[in-house]
C-alpha cells in the first residue's frame, strides 16, 4: 500500500514588511494652514495585511514638481497617533495640519507635499502622489463683521479700511458663509469684488424662522495663463449668529379706489388697489365703517387679488374702506389711505 504528498512548493522570500505607498493625498490651504488628508495603508507591497506599526513622514519641498526626494520632513507621525474621522469607512482618512512659516509666503512661491510611510526598519515603498500649494500672501477678513434683520432678510456688514493691494496677475474677493445652528459645515451664500465701498451684502436665499451662522474669508485669485485662476481663501472672521425671526409687516397697500354701481342687479361697491410685492404675502383684509360706526373687518378670510366687491351695500348709505396686507406669518400692515363711495336712494 502506498501513499502519495503533495511536492512542496517553491520557496517565498520573506516579506519585506514595506506599506504600499499612498495614493490619495489631498490638501487645501486656508490663510497660513495647510490641511492635508489620505488614507493610511493597510497592506504591504506583497499583499499581506498591515500588523506592524509604521512612521509616516510628511514632506515638503519648495518649487520644485514633481520631487523624487521626500525633500523637509515637516513632521514624522507614529501609526499609532493617526486617528480617522470616519473609522468605518471602507478607506478611513487622517488628516494633518501644517502651519507655514511667514518665511514662505510670497507670490511666486508654491510648496509640493507628498506623504511617505515607513516600516519599523525606516524603509518605505517611495512617496505618495503630490499635490502642490500655492503660498500667495492672502489678507485678513474685514473687520467688524456682523449681521442685522429687516423686513428685507438678513443683511451682511463689514468695515474695509482700505482695498487690498492687487497686482497684474492678483485680485480679491470675498467670500460669505452661512450654516444652520448646531450644523457643522457652512456653505457659501454669496461672493463679491473685495473693495473699498462695498461692504454689504444680502442673503437671499434664507428661510424665516431660523437661526443662522454666518462668516466671511479673503479669497485670494493668482491668474495663471491658459488655466483657471489659482483661488487661496484667507482665515474666517468670527462667526456672527442671527435669529430671521419674522415681525417685519407688509407695506401699506396703496391705490385704493371704490366706485358704486347696480346696473339691472342689486347695489354693490367694487374695490381695487395697487398689489403688494412681497414674496410671504398671504393677501389683504378690507376694512369698512359708515358714518355712524368705525372700521371693521368685511372680508372673511385673506382677500388673495387686489380686488373686492362689497355687495351689503344699502341704499342712501355712505361707505368708507381701507386695506391690510397680511403676511405668511400674520403679521398685518397698517390700513391703506380710505377710499368713500355712497350709494344713491335711486339709480337713474
Amino acid at each position: 500500500m502506498a501513499t502519495g504528498c503533495a511536492a512542496p512548493g517553491a520557496p517565498q522570500p520573506p516579506s519585506l514588511r514595506l506599506p504600499v505607498a499612498v495614493d490619495n493625498l489631498a490638501g487645501a490651504r486656508k490663510g497660513n494652514r495647510v490641511v492635508l488628508t489620505w488614507s493610511p495603508p493597510t497592506e504591504t507591497t506583497d499583499h499581506q495585511t498591515m500588523r506592524w506599526p509604521t512612521t509616516t513622514r510628511l514632506c515638503r519641498v519648495l518649487n520644485q514638481f514633481p520631487s523624487n526626494t521626500c525633500g523637509e520632513v515637516v513632521r514624522e507621525i507614529k501609526s499609532v497617533e493617526l486617528v480617522s474621522a470616519k473609522p468605518s469607512a471602507r478607506r478611513p482618512v487622517v488628516s494633518f495640519e501644517d502651519v507655514l512659516p511667514a518665511s514662505l509666503i510670497a507670490a511666486n512661491n508654491q510648496a509640493t507635499y507628498a506623504v511617505e510611510v515607513m516600516n519599523q526598519h525606516g524603509r518605505s515603498a517611495g512617496l505618495s502622489n503630490q499635490i502642490r500649494v500655492s503660498l500667495v500672501a492672502t489678507v485678513p477678513p474685514p473687520a467688524e463683521f456682523r449681521a442685522t434683520l429687516d423686513a428685507q432678510g438678513p443683511l451682511l456688514e463689514w468695515n474695509a479700511q482700505a482695498s487690498p493691494m492687487s497686482a497684474a496677475d492678483i485680485s480679491y474677493r470675498l467670500r460669505i458663509y452661512r450654516r444652520l445652528s448646531g450644523k457643522s459645515e457652512f456653505s457659501l451664500v454669496g461672493e463679491q469684488p473685495y473693495r473699498l465701498g462695498e461692504e454689504e451684502a444680502r442673503d437671499t436665499n434664507f428661510e424665516w424662522g431660523q437661526e443662522y451662522d454666518y462668516k466671511i474669508a479673503s479669497l485670494t485669485l493668482v491668474a495663471v495663463p491658459g488655466r483657471p485662476a489659482v483661488e487661496v481663501e484667507g482665515a474666517d472672521s468670527p462667526t456672527v449668529h442671527l435669529a430671521t425671526r419674522d415681525i417685519f409687516p407688509p407695506a401699506v397697500p396703496s391705490g385704493l379706489q371704490a366706485v358704486f354701481s347696480s346696473v339691472g342687479q342689486k347695489p354693490f361697491i367694487d374695490l381695487t388697489w395697487a398689489p403688494n410685492t412681497e414674496r410671504d404675502l398671504a393677501g389683504y383684509i378690507v376694512y369698512r365703517r359708515t358714518a355712524a360706526s368705525s372700521f371693521v373687518a368685511v372680508s372673511t378670510a385673506p382677500v388673495q387679488a387686489p380686488a373686492w366687491r362689497d355687495n351689503d351695500v344699502r341704499r342712501g348709505e355712505k361707505y368708507y374702506y381701507t386695506v391690510a396686507a397680511v403676511d405668511l406669518r400674520g403679521n398685518q400692515s397698517a390700513q391703506s389711505v380710505p377710499a368713500e363711495e355712497s350709494v344713491p336712494l335711486e339709480v337713474r
